[in-house]
């Protein structure tokens, strides 16, 4: 398994694409900001331009597991415990933390994408993805996040845009 070294999120099409030496290796559903794009502090909305992995948090940890403040709480998700709280943000299984590369647009200030505490992150299996619901981060399938964990670098480029990227959506993997 190849590692990869550009992810792009497009909004449009609610999809992650991860490329490896300029060739699509990855194509997964996600769901972004219900807010849609936008990089304000406190908008809601998932930040657009280039961004990098500035850290990789929940290694060996299981599938589900449940975190808060970037920590496990020692539980992992179930229907049972979704139930308990309702309404809750779950952060579950990983979380690739993401740091904006343009000073001004996505990075320092009150568009600072780090600060924001912005990740791509697993989510519930019960929670629709290819549909904008989030609350600025970048939801995906547990297990489509436990693939993708271990194949991005810290540092790997991603670039999440608008636009749509119908040239990569039935594009055969490679």
């Amino acid at each position: 398994m190849s590692s990869l070294d550009l992810l792009h999120i497009s909004l449009a099409d609610q999809c992650l694409y991860g490329f490896a030496r300029g060739q699509l290796r990855v194509r997964v559903a996600v769901s972004t900001a219900v807010n849609g794009g936008g990089e304000r502090n406190g908008s809601g909305c998932t930040p657009r331009g280039l961004h990098q992995v500035r850290a990789k948090i929940g290694a060996g940890l299981p599938q589900g597991a449940v975190l808060r403040g970037r920590r496990w709480t020692g539980e992992t998700w179930t229907p049972t415990l979704h139930a308990q709280y309702p309404g809750r943000d779950w952060i579950l299984s990983r979380i690739l933390w993401l740091s904006g590369c343009e000073p001004g647009i996505n990075r320092n200030g009150s568009v600072d994408t780090f600060r924001r505490y912005i990740y791509l992150h697993g989510t519930p299996d019960c929670e629709p993805l290819g549909v904008p619901l989030s609350h600025g981060c970048v939801r995906l399938r547990n297990a489509d996040l436990l693939h993708l964990f271990d194949r991005v670098p810290v540092h790997c480029p991603v670039r999440i845009e608008e636009a749509a990227c119908p040239q990569w959506a039935d594009a055969p993997l490679n």
